[in-house]
């Protein structure tokens, strides 16, 4: 499970890169609850989104040409340009060079071999979010890829990533990720999010690389129908995952992909 007790290649950070700002913040509002606070007029229209007063998100506008709506999490790293020379040896690529964000930290942002993208986060003044597993706020990452054991190679040279293999009953191959010394065979739940190979058909279907954030939710489907109602389109609706709990996926209206999670009682 996630936690707020960052360690390195944990996730610390989760933001989502749209065209139109104002309208995803009333989106993720009606969806989630969420409020948006600036992070000031030097910031470039970034800011943060917001439950009970603490930072779950954060949202920006688009900068990179070519960039689609998508959202991006981040990974702790105690040296950020580190971890760049670690991504560039393991076959990934710089797409932000290590820099500095005022005194709230120093990041950058990479692709993997695949195609994925994702970032990483070094903390200054801001360690991360502030609440993660309670509703309404990041309680999984998962990485859709078309290279499961390539990618697993890769995030484990640049992360030093433990890995879980599931048996999925002869579907897709599941992963669970395990931050270094996690435990990935021990009774504690140290798992922080999966890795998925895409099935052909989905690569048919036009999906491709990409990682995306599980938000926690009380009822899966009321907040799947409440975001349906507001311009997401279903990509998974409600389903049942014995074990896991009952999930959706969607695309925003804008086309960045979230999934929505209730947990299974059974495992609390």
């Amino acid at each position: 499970m996630l936690t707020t007790d960052f360690v390195p290649g944990t996730p610390n950070w989760i933001d989502l890169g749209a065209a139109d700002t104002a309208a995803a913040v009333a989106f993720y509002a009606a969806v989630f609850g969420w409020t948006f606070q600036s992070a000031g007029p030097d910031a470039g229209g970034y800011g943060f989104f917001q439950r009970d007063g603490g930072t779950v998100a954060a949202l920006g506008p688009l900068t990179e040409e070519g960039a689609s709506p998508s959202w991006t999490p981040y990974f702790h790293t105690r040296d950020a340009d580190a971890t760049a020379d670690a991504v560039r040896r393991a076959g990934g690529s710089v797409r932000v060079p290590p820099m500095e964000v005022f005194t709230a930290g120093r990041m950058a942002a990479f692709t993997d071999p695949m195609g994925a993208e994702f970032a990483v986060w070094q903390p200054g003044d801001t360690k991360g979010v502030d609440t993660v597993m309670e509703p309404a706020t990041l309680c999984w990452t998962e990485l859709y890829t078309t290279d499961a054991a390539a990618a697993k190679d890769f995030y484990r040279s640049v992360f030093s990533w433990e890995y879980q293999d599931m048996d999925t009953g002869g579907g897709p191959a599941y992963a669970v990720v395990h931050a270094p010394g996690g435990g990935a065979g021990g009774g504690e739940d140290t798992g922080q999010g999966g890795i998925l190979e895409l099935p052909a058909e989905n690569l048919a279907a036009g999906s491709g690389p990409e990682w995306h954030p599980y938000f926690g939710v009380l009822d899966c489907d009321a907040s799947f129908a409440t975001a349906t109602d507001h311009g997401a389109t279903v990509l998974i609706p409600p389903s049942d995952v014995p074990g896991v709990g009952r999930l959706a996926m969607l695309r925003d209206p804008a086309g960045a992909v979230f999934a929505l999670i209730t947990g299974d009682p059974s495992r609390t």
